[in-house]
């Protein structure tokens, strides 16, 4: 049979679980889809539970278990000595122990690990080894460089290296990395949090409200805290204070402070010095960004790129990688952030144990639960009636051109953070209302947040500048003029629209309501924006679902293939 791998992300956020058996990957599934707790560090019951059971497995027949952090790592952190200087030396000693704890807790679970798989070998994984062999594995190109940019990987922030496919299955080379404290996830979570909004979650809340500032405001501030290097970059410690993996310690000096606003309470109101904050953060993220791409690109000589980690998922960045980087095409997996980790470090341990390739990552997006031959009454709660429609692309294409917005919950969980399709908000993007109504009475959030189309990729060229394919939403395009006449619902403040484009292989079903949509208004593009209200996760389960057409201002929720409305 081969081994049986569960790669774990544990303990930290986003937790998530990731199986491979007889070398395909069966799965990986955010636990917080299943358990509803939004960016969850808890262990991965539910997900390790759905995962063993479509494999027909149990946790006895797992002959490895890989964690995606390698806990020794740590311990380089613990080592005050390169930090006793002026400017660091009063968090050196802070640091080094709280690298300590972290390495410390790391091993510990690492330990409950294989007491909740007694059988199995243990694998601690260099997290941006995961992060790389995940982002990869999970392109279409056969050799590509890739680059990794996140807060902190043991004591690694940013990594470059080379990916290919051979006969033992994907191989990485060349590997570059810069250490902490050097981390643009850091800094962009540090202002995140100054600016009210939860470090680790809302960083794409800064990144729409950016569109809304002049960057010049604090250009030069941005350009000092966060330096060029020959490499890559470097962080000010006079305005960035060096990390100390502890709330205790806060992420910006008062020096920082004084040059900016005072941190804004999470309920404030939301000032024009916010937005220009935040236009000078991310005005000097993608800058920061362009300069890893190219030196990704001189350091490999590849005319491919894949990302991974968190700062992956600022799209606008990516954007510009495409336009300015110098790559023929920019890839970014459908889980960039840690949750993708999970099948990184199973393919880590896979490939030590049984050098082949691994089937089933190659273009794969939907990797989660499916409900399938779902049974609901009349009325699945009350108030709430259900039917089936005949043809249910059919009729939902309809009620969208209509003017109805409509949660689907159709086929099997898509993995990371984007709705792809089977567990998204659909509306149309011709009424000149939407964005309003989706903002106020759906998702009850800020009205500046814009919202994300998905096209039919064969069309996406008439309305979108990107010029590659976008299957995972994950890259911020230009659009043309005929977007701009058609659906300026899609268009942000910035010019820019986070397009999904779409071919009949990657969803069928989606594929055909867009065709239908396209033959009743003439246009190919729907807005898609994930099944959830703020602060909860994507809806996982039809409970869930169901849940969010009772919470929410959504008129109707394809269940499966049952259209559920409230009376």
């Amino acid at each position: 049979m081969g081994p049986v791998v569960m790669g774990l992300c544990s303990g930290t956020h986003d937790s998530a679980a990731a199986l491979i058996a007889d070398g395909r990957l069966i799965g990986l599934v955010e636990e917080e889809r299943l358990n509803g707790i939004k960016h969850t560090k808890a262990y991965p019951e539910l997900a390790i539970a759905w995962l063993l059971d479509a494999a027909g497995l149990t946790a006895s027949d797992v002959t490895d278990v890989a964690y995606n952090f390698a806990p020794r790592g740590y311990l380089k952190g613990a080592a005050p000595l390169r930090h006793l200087r002026p400017g660091t030396a009063g968090r050196a000693w802070p640091r080094a122990r709280s690298f300590a704890v972290v390495h410390h807790r790391a091993a510990g679970r690492l330990r409950d690990f294989g007491r909740r798989f007694p059988g199995a070998r243990l694998h601690g994984v260099e997290h941006h080894r995961a992060h790389a062999l995940y982002a990869f594995a999970a392109c279409p190109f056969d050799e590509a460089a890739v680059l990794v940019v996140d807060s902190l990987g043991e004591t690694t922030t940013t990594s470059i290296c080379t990916g290919a496919r051979g006969h033992q299955g994907v191989v990485l080379g060349g590997r570059w990395s810069l250490p902490d404290p050097a981390s643009l996830g850091y800094a962009y979570g540090a202002v995140t949090e100054h600016l009210g909004w939860r470090r680790g979650d809302e960083e794409g809340t800064v990144m729409a409200l950016a569109a809304l500032g002049d960057p010049g405001r604090f250009r030069d501030l941005l350009t000092q805290a966060i330096p060029l290097t020959g490499e890559a970059f470097a962080l000010d410690a006079r305005l960035f204070p060096l990390r100390v993996i502890s709330s205790r310690y806060p992420r910006l000096s008062s020096a920082f402070i004084a040059a900016t606003c005072p941190p804004r309470p999470p309920q404030a109101e939301i000032d024009q010095v916010h937005a220009d904050l935040a236009a000078a953060l991310q005005e000097r993220t993608e800058q920061v960004m362009i300069h890893l791409a190219r030196q990704a690109r001189y350091r490999t000589s590849q005319k491919h790129l894949c990302l991974g980690g968190g700062v992956a998922m600022n799209c606008v960045s990516i954007g510009k990688i495409t336009e300015h980087a110098g790559f023929d095409e920019v890839f970014v997996p459908p889980a960039p952030g840690d949750s993708g980790t999970a099948a990184g470090a199973a393919l880590h341990a896979h490939q030590y144990r049984a050098p082949h390739p691994v089937a089933g990552v190659q273009g794969e997006c939907y990797l989660g639960p499916s409900y399938d031959g779902l049974d609901l009454t009349g009325q699945p709660r009350p108030g709430m009636t259900a039917h089936r429609p005949a043809d249910p692309a059919r009729h939902l294409a309809h009620q969208l051109a209509e003017g109805e917005i409509v949660g689907v919950f159709r086929g099997r969980l898509e993995a990371g953070p984007r709705a792809l399709g089977n567990r998204s908000i659909l509306a149309s993007p011709l009424r000149p209302d939407v964005v309003h109504r989706l903002n106020a009475k759906v998702k009850f959030r800020e009205p500046f947040r814009p919202f994300a189309p998905v096209a039919l990729a064969d069309k996406a060229a008439d309305y979108f500048t990107l010029g590659q394919p976008a299957p995972y939403m994950s890259i911020a395009s230009g659009v043309t003029d005929l977007a701009r006449e058609q659906i300026p619902a899609i268009v942000h403040t910035n010019g820019l629209a986070r397009v999904q484009t779409l071919t009949p292989r990657q969803n069928p079903f989606l594929d055909a309501v867009l065709r239908e949509f396209h033959e009743i208004t003439g246009v190919p593009v729907l807005i898609n924006t994930s099944l959830n209200v703020k602060g909860k996760p994507i809806c996982g389960t039809p409970a869930h679902a169901l849940d969010c057409l009772a919470e929410s201002g959504i008129d109707a929720l394809l269940l499966e293939d049952w259209w559920v409305t409230e009376q």
